[in-house]
């Protein structure tokens, strides 16, 4: 399968248009169309749904699975490509990042800046995601480094553990009777309306510090990132179990921020893909990084 295929195969799906696709490519449209079946022919599958002229085109659900699948394998093309696009005179090429929501993303900013200095040719990419969608795209390559909140499985990674911990809580409304105490003890959840993050793992260690099943938790929602999440507790649904320092909670704000009783913390970590050889970039960055953790 020729990347250019996908590239084609991409500009049609975008435009919704074969002829619109063609004029951007500076193709034909027959050229375009008989590209495309050869496409299908060579996939044995129909990508579009053929109907009346002037019509959008349509993907079929292998369509569909075949654009997610392209998105990736030409992302990653563009990476690698990027990869061998400098020297050591004047380095060039691109960083790509993924990582929760965490206060922690500052030391990963620390040291950005200070190679940005060293080296203002290299760009950054972020990519912001839970950590089973961090860790999908960092297992397919289409990222350089993940930022992961504890607890995750780190048996296929080569990692640095960061000196920082983030500590769980309860986001709430601040005319909540919960906002009266201190901290908040597992009695506190019983019954009331919860939102919690999906991942897996998150509900094994919250069931580790109740003594009792998650599952017997109220939950009404779940979140992947935490934003939308306190704008639902804001508006008066439910409360939020996460992480602090992700919320600016100012005197305006309607919501604050409770801390587990017992603490609850969670350590952060930046992983890279194991037996995976780094470009000069990623070199770079660690570097970095380290010497920002061992000044610290």
């Amino acid at each position: 399968m020729e990347i250019r295929l996908l590239k084609y195969f991409l500009k049609v799906a975008q435009e919704e248009s074969i002829s619109k696709a063609a004029e951007s490519l500076h193709i034909t449209q027959p050229t375009l169309s008989r590209q495309l079946m050869e496409l299908e022919k060579e996939l044995k599958t129909t990508l579009f749904e053929r109907g009346k002229r002037n019509k959008k085109i349509i993907l079929t659900d292998d369509g569909k699975l075949l654009k997610a699948r392209a998105t990736e394998i030409i992302e990653l093309t563009n990476k690698t490509e990027a990869e061998f696009i400098f020297n050591d005179k004047n380095i060039t090429g691109d960083l790509y990042f993924g990582g929760g929501e965490t206060d922690a993303m500052r030391i990963v900013a620390r040291a950005i800046k200070n190679l940005s200095v060293k080296f203002p040719n290299i760009k950054y990419h972020f990519y912001s995601g839970n950590g089973e969608d961090v860790k999908e795209k960092l297992n397919k390559g289409l990222l350089d480094f993940g930022l992961f909140i504890e607890p995750v499985d780190k048996k296929e990674y080569e990692f640095i553990q960061l000196e920082q911990k983030d500590n769980w809580g309860l986001l709430i409304r601040k005319d909540s009777h919960l906002a009266k105490k201190e901290f908040i003890e597992p009695n506190d959840l019983i019954n009331i309306p919860i939102l919690s993050s999906r991942q897996f793992l998150v509900k094994n260690l919250i069931s580790g510090w109740l003594g009792y099943n998650f599952e017997n938790l109220n939950i009404v929602g779940t979140y992947n990132l935490l934003y939308n999440a306190s704008i639902m507790v804001e508006e008066g649904f439910g409360n939020a179990l996460c992480i602090d320092k992700l919320i600016n909670l100012t005197e305006e704000s309607k919501l604050c921020f409770k801390p587990l009783k017992p603490n609850l913390s969670a350590g952060i970590l930046i992983a890279w893909k194991q037996n995976q050889p780094l470009s000069k970039c990623a070199k770079l960055f660690l570097q970095q990084l380290q010497e920002i953790i061992n000044r610290d």
